[in-house]
């Protein structure tokens, strides 16, 4: 075990999920997860749950409940395949936190080079902890404000945030960063089909779930000057 991390073997250890069991549970939730992507997946969320009785990482204390906060990653995955992106998209997730939904994506959509920011020092452990035990290829971590990263990386295909700040606020800080034919994507609690937009941005796609009971949004903004340009889907 690595210096620092949680111990295994602690009293308090939860149960680990198997790959069948966090299938089933997926299942149960109308989602579809890959034998090999479940294998990945659940090893995430057995490391989650243990770190987290130590530092605190999420609300979750449990794997089922992390798996509910993991599941936002399925439908951004389905999401990610449809839109026009390169080859080998350069995807940027500020604010990485605990790694929901960057390292739950990874174990189901490995296009490109991920990039998981986060300036606490605890959490930016964890993720390389995680990176490196799942073996996540072209998904790296960046310990440091996010204002830095941008300087250092130029720009990306892909902005994703899940809390990093609101969606307006975080288009104003990193939205010039995103690349010609790029996109931004939320997680949001509502649609913004018909609602007005910051200067420059048009909606490019919309996809409609359900997490933890609650109807949710995966909604694809575009920049209004740059190629990729597409209808709104409900």
């Amino acid at each position: 075990m690595r210096e620092g991390s949680p111990d295994a073997d602690s009293p308090m250890k939860q149960p680990s999920p198997t790959p069948e069991a966090l299938r089933a549970f997926y299942a149960g939730l109308g989602l579809d997860l890959a034998m090999d992507a479940a294998r990945s997946l659940a090893a995430y969320l057995d490391m989650l749950v243990r770190w987290n009785q130590r530092m605190n990482l999420v609300g979750a204390r449990s794997w089922q409940e992390a798996a509910e906060l993991a599941q936002d990653s399925l439908p951004l995955a389905r999401l990610l395949d449809q839109l026009p992106l390169p080859a080998a998209p350069r995807v940027w997730d500020l604010g990485a936190g605990a790694g929901l939904p960057g390292i739950p994506l990874r174990c189901v959509w490995k296009k490109g080079r991920y990039w998981l920011v986060e300036a606490r020092e605890k959490r930016a452990l964890f993720l390389r902890q995680a990176v490196f035990s799942l073996k996540l290829g072209g998904t790296e971590v960046f310990m440091g404000r996010a204002e830095d990263f941008m300087a250092r990386e130029g720009a990306c295909d892909v902005l994703v945030s899940r809390a990093f700040m609101p969606w307006e606020k975080l288009l104003a800080f990193a939205g010039p960063r995103v690349a010609g034919g790029g996109f931004a994507v939320f997680m949001l609690n509502e649609s913004l089909q018909g609602r007005p937009l910051p200067a420059g941005w048009r909606l490019y796609a919309e996809a409609v779930y359900e997490a933890g009971g609650k109807r949710r949004q995966l909604c694809a903004l575009a920049p209004l000057d740059r190629e990729g340009q597409g209808e709104a889907d409900a």
